[in-house]
């Protein structure tokens, strides 16, 4: 697809893409928009009605597609092979439907999945009325859910793409690794806090344990929600092989709070209440210090992505207000990292 395609011709297109997927000699496409939000995918908006449709009704989609000539870090093929293995085990995640893994259809690589209605805003959650249940039983349900992730079996479901540590080394080193090579080409000014994070973590890094399929950004604002609390887990661009903590660590990174700092895990709940909720379904036990370790890190890779986000202003390849101002938020993580290795010394 063209640059400036009109949203007719995106129709004609993808219409004509499920008739042969389908073998349907009809196929109607209704409601088609482009949505909000969507950093690094276009998303759009539709409705699919097609002979032999499931219960003959038309079927509320989402597009999700790289952008025109620009790929991105991740793969449409693989994000739909993971959202498919996971649905297939019982992970609260939209159905896929098709792949367009080529750029013949759309111009670049995309993927049709059922569309979830609710929310996804952080702010609505943590403040608004009408999720008062929500914020009650989502700490829970967030564990749960989690440990259905972490019960994926990569193999089974032909994940064998995903990114793994190497022969001998243990997750929290592989991490850590990655992120001090993206921080010593990023910085370019001294960050003290940030050094004594990388060292702390490297004197604090947990024993190998399991290593299983992990979100990679499994958070507040990843989710859809409704009154009755989670819906669906979004935005699977950064699954891993990893340790399970690595989940549970993100997502009682400060950041994810909004504000909220009160409740650790995600401005809604405390960390006990989704330690119990993981090892309920997981039947494993949750080690608070190899989360403390995660969440740790995960404040330390928050302040690098920040600072990476506010470099792509800086050199000029991307002007946008957004990113300028995340540069500010590594000071942020820096005071957080700051408190808590305090904190686990006198712990």
């Amino acid at each position: 697809m063209q640059p400036g395609m009109s949203p007719e011709e995106i129709r004609a297109r993808l219409e004509d893409f499920i008739a042969r997927e389908t073998g349907a000699k009809r196929v109607c496409i209704e409601g088609l928009s482009r949505m909000p939000g969507g950093a690094s995918r276009e998303i759009w908006r539709l409705d699919v009605s097609y002979d032999g449709a499931e219960g003959g009704m038309p079927l509320p989609l989402v597009l999700r597609r790289d952008p025109p000539g620009r790929g991105g870090e991740s793969s449409r093929r693989e994000e739909f092979l993971i959202l498919k293995a996971a649905h297939a085990e019982g992970v609260p995640v939209p159905k896929v439907y098709w792949l367009g893994a080529d750029e013949s259809t759309l111009g670049a690589p995309f993927f049709l999945m059922q569309r979830v209605e609710g929310e996804t805003i952080a702010r609505r959650l943590l403040r608004d009325e009408p999720y008062a249940e929500a914020r009650r039983v989502m700490t829970g349900q967030l564990g749960e859910a989690a440990a259905l992730i972490h019960r994926v079996d990569p193999r089974k479901h032909g994940l064998d793409f995903l990114p793994k540590p190497g022969p001998g080394e243990s997750p929290g080193s592989s991490e850590v690794d990655r992120y001090e090579q993206v921080y010593r080409v990023l910085a370019t000014q001294a960050h003290p806090v940030i050094e004594l994070a990388f060292r702390w973590l490297r004197q604090h890094l947990p024993p190998a344990g399991d290593t299983v399929l992990v979100h990679g950004d499994y958070r507040i604002g990843n989710v859809i929600f409704g009154p009755e609390g989670l819906r669906s887990v979004l935005d699977w661009e950064l699954p891993h092989m990893g340790d399970p903590m690595e989940d549970l660590g993100w997502l009682c990174t400060r950041a994810w709070r909004f504000g909220s700092d009160a409740k650790p895990v995600g401005g809604i709940g405390e960390r006990e209440e989704l330690f119990r909720a993981y090892e309920h379904v997981s039947g494993k036990r949750v080690e608070p210090e190899r989360v403390r370790f995660w969440e740790i890190f995960g404040n330390l890779k928050w302040g690098i992505i920040c600072m990476q986000q506010a470099r792509t202003y800086l050199d000029g390849r991307l002007r946008s207000v957004e990113l300028a101002s995340l540069g500010r938020r590594t000071s942020e993580t820096e005071w957080e990292l700051l408190n808590l290795i305090e904190d686990s010394h006198e712990s």
